[in-house]
This record gives structure tokens, C-alpha cells and sequence, in this order.
């Protein structure tokens, strides 16, 4: 793996051993209040992380916009004193907005009003730990994921369609708020899809909710985990689970897909050749992409590797579920 890359994208290359102590919720930064703007990183109707638009394109207001995006963020706090980032923390603040808001955000403001509230996401170190304390930082972070989301659908969604869109952390806390809040017949009705990515899913968590079996396919949600081709990762390894769908074809077929939509750390960018296989549960990838394409682990680009397939999707799947209100 490639050091500068990791710390270009803002992410954390490798868990920093730190005595952090027990977790104690009082001894945590406090609490976000959602009503405050500067705790969403993203937000409609203002300028922020959440408008990245591509230089051949115009933006469009978000008036004209008739979906909502609900977008949760992955791990970027890699050092600290406390088990959860405090949201005080402005270089940590900007290194979110700046990569994985605006790479995420962006393959779907064109179509949908961003919401991406700031978080106390809990430290890498969390993943790894084997004391129980990295679950309690992990269920603690997940009660500001549950609250920003009440305070948006009590204030800002006014029964709006809904796209989930997470990665990493931000997955593993969004397969628990679409259990709570979407795994009902009326709320699965609002979901226009899910994307849920870099983070193991299991369909039988869910009673009504179901992975999305082909391109245009609603109230439903997709996953997907990347690997360089023929590298196999171990068995037990969080960022795969028992549902992957290929990102070219947005189907469960194992035959390998090929793309020239991969980008890299410029979206205006000419973008890179990848195709795709599902193997396992899991996806190989062949890419062009610089840096890339000498890792085996290829999280930290799950969603740039197939940036504008994800957004063309979007808009497809949109488009249906429009059509079928």
C-alpha cells in the first residue's frame, strides 16, 4: 500500500496502538446539536462539502431536487485521547469534507439534497480492539448517526424519498439505522435504494428489506467490498459480508463486467479502465487507476473506482421509483 495515498485521501493507514483506557460515555466529547448547521457537513440550500460539481456540468439547485441523500462517513479518526472524535476537532473536520464527503456526496448531488451530519465516529482502534471497548465507542458513535437522523426526518425530510448512502463506519452504523427505521413495509416504501459499501451486510438481519437484484430496483439496498483480482482476503474480515453486488452491472452475476469509469484523486480527471468480478461474496477488481492498481485491499476507493456507474444508477433507480408512485 502506498503511504502518500492513504494520507491524500485523509484516511487512516493502519490502526495506531494507543492506551485509550476503558470507555466511559462522560469522558467523550459532547454531545452535536443538530439544530446547529456546523454540525452537518452537508447540508441543501448552503455551500459546502456537499457540492462538488464536475467542470463540464452546472449546478442544479436544489429546489429542483426530488430526493433526499442521507450520507454517513467513514473512519478518519486514526489518533486522539478518547475513544470518539470530538466534532471540535476542525483539521479532522476538514480532511471529512474535503475526500470523503465531496468524493462520496458528489456521485449523487445532481439528483438529490445532501444531508451528512457530523458524527463523534469512533477511532480505528475500534475495529481492532479486543476488550469490548471498541464496541461501546462504535454504539456510542452510532447514537449520533440515530439522532442526526431523527432531527432530518422530524425537520428536513417532509416524507421525501430517501437514498442511504454510506462506507466503512459509516456502513457498519447504516445496516443498524436501516434495521431500526427501514425494515418496515410503510418506511421500505420511501427508500429509493441504499448504498451501503465497505462493510459486511447480511440479508437475514432484515425481515422486509431486501438486497437489490438488478439495475432499477427499488426499496432496496446494495453492497459491494474491493480486492485486487486474485487476491483472497481472510475468512474472517469485516469489510465483506453474504451480499455483493456488481457495481457495473448492479447484478449478483459473477461474470466479470468491464468499465472505464474508475477515478482517482481529480474528478475532472480522464477516467481509468477497471472491470469487476464477484467472488466470494466480495469484488475482484482490475484497474487502471495510478497507485491502485498495486494494492490488494482496495477499500478506501470502493466508491471512486465505479464513481459514475454508482451515479448513473442513482439516477436510474430514481427515475423508476418515480415512475411507480
Amino acid at each position: 500500500m502506498n503511504r502518500l495515498f492513504f494520507l491524500l485521501l485523509g484516511l487512516p493507514l493502519l490502526c495506531v496502538a494507543q492506551n485509550l483506557g476503558n470507555f466511559k460515555p462522560e469522558l467523550q466529547p459532547s454531545a452535536p446539536d443538530y439544530s446547529v448547521e456546523k454540525n452537518w457537513s452537508a447540508l441543501p440550500f448552503r455551500k459546502d462539502a456537499g457540492d462538488f460539481t464536475l467542470k463540464k456540468e452546472t449546478w442544479i439547485s436544489d429546489s429542483l431536487k426530488a430526493v433526499d441523500v442521507f450520507y454517513i462517513y467513514p473512519t478518519l479518526y486514526r489518533k486522539g485521547n478518547t475513544w470518539c472524535a470530538d466534532l471540535n476537532n476542525e483539521k479532522l473536520n476538514k480532511q471529512i469534507d474535503k475526500f470523503p464527503v465531496r468524493f462520496h456526496t458528489s456521485i449523487f448531488n445532481s439528483i438529490a439534497r445532501v444531508y451528512a451530519p457530523r458524527y463523534r465516529q469512533a477511532i480505528i482502534e475500534s475495529f481492532y480492539d479486543t476488550t469490548g471497548n471498541g464496541n461501546k465507542a462504535l454504539d456510542f458513535a452510532y447514537q449520533d448517526v440515530k439522532a442526526s437522523f431523527e432531527y432530518y426526518m422530524k425537520y428536513y425530510n417532509h416524507g421525501r424519498p430517501i437514498i442511504i448512502v454510506s462506507h466503512s463506519q459509516g456502513t457498519a452504523h447504516a445496516r443498524r439505522l436501516l434495521k431500526e427505521y427501514f425494515d418496515t413495509p410503510d418506511m421500505k416504501k420511501q427508500l429509493v435504494c441504499a448504498y451501503i459499501v465497505g462493510y459486511g451486510i447480511y440479508p437475514e438481519n432484515y425481515t422486509v428489506l431486501e438486497p437489490c437484484l438488478n439495475p432499477t430496483q427499488t426499496n432496496c439496498y446494495v453492497s459491494w467490498a474491493s480486492f485486487k483480482d486474485l487476491h483472497i482476503p481472510s475468512k474472517n474480515n469485516l469489510l465483506y459480508g453474504k451480499f455483493c453486488v456488481n457495481p457495473i452491472t448492479w447484478t449478483t452475476d459473477t461474470s466479470k463486467a468491464f468499465s472505464k469509469c474508475g477515478i482517482f484523486l481529480n474528478l475532472n480527471h480522464k477516467p481509468y479502465a477497471t472491470n469487476a468480478k464477484i467472488k466470494d461474496q466480495y469484488l475482484w477488481v482490475n484497474t487502471k487507476l495510478p497507485i491502485v492498481k498495486r494494492m490488494k485491499v482496495l477499500h478506501v476507493v470502493d466508491f471512486n473506482l465505479f464513481w459514475y456507474e454508482i451515479r448513473k444508477n442513482a439516477s436510474d433507480r430514481l427515475k423508476n421509483y418515480l415512475n411507480n408512485l
